[in-house]
């Protein structure tokens, strides 16, 4: 049996990639928090080296998780009613898409799929990292499985390699509330509640 959350708010897993935008992720914590979600933060291997795991862990009261547990141990981070992915990183994008699952975070996603889990992606990468191919698949085959990708120039531009940190203060946060905010009025996804 699956953790299950001590309140019957709806919960929202934050997946956290490594990317320099991760220090930034307050901008969706405090308003999900402030909006009524049970916030749990994921992060990838890579991810937690670039977030703030105590003020993420301060704001949601509950800790950063960013590796599986040992199967002896309790589980400890329950099933989302949904799921958003920010920042979303080539690595993760293209394992995720080839159902890889050497992560938590990558874990969570595959599993999501099958749960029939609302998801959205926000990827954030420079021109010549998105322009490769498996990238260009990976973000199509995303869309094509129903997952909410924000991806493009109506949503971002693409900035040259290098210049990440510079552009990330114009990151369009609000934007990524709205999907939030959207996701909250969809039917729970825990398996829980789909019983009886």
């Amino acid at each position: 049996m699956p953790f299950q959350p001590v309140t019957s708010q709806p919960v929202l897993q934050v997946i956290v990639c490594g990317s320099p935008l991760a220090a930034d992720i307050g901008e969706v914590l405090v308003p999900a928090v402030r909006d009524g979600w049970d916030v749990w933060v994921v992060a990838s291997e890579y991810g937690i080296r670039f977030l703030d795991a105590d003020a993420a862990e301060a704001v949601t009261g509950h800790p950063v998780h960013y590796r599986y547990r040992h199967p002896d141990d309790p589980v400890d981070v329950p099933y989302a009613d949904a799921i958003v992915v920010v920042p979303a990183t080539c690595n993760t994008l293209a394992k995720w898409t080839a159902g890889i699952c050497d992560t938590l975070a990558l874990g969570l996603l595959v599993e999501a799929y099958g749960r029939g889990c609302p998801v959205t992606v926000v990827p954030f990468s420079n021109r010549a990292q998105a322009s490769h191919p498996a990238v260009v698949d990976s973000i199509g085959r995303l869309r094509g499985w129903g997952v909410n990708v924000l991806f493009g120039d109506d949503f971002f531009p693409l900035h040259e390699p290098g210049t990440g940190t510079q552009v990330q203060r114009a990151f369009p946060w609000g934007r990524v509330r709205e999907e939030i905010a959207r996701m909250r009025s969809s039917a729970p996804c825990r398996p829980w509640s789909k019983s009886g």
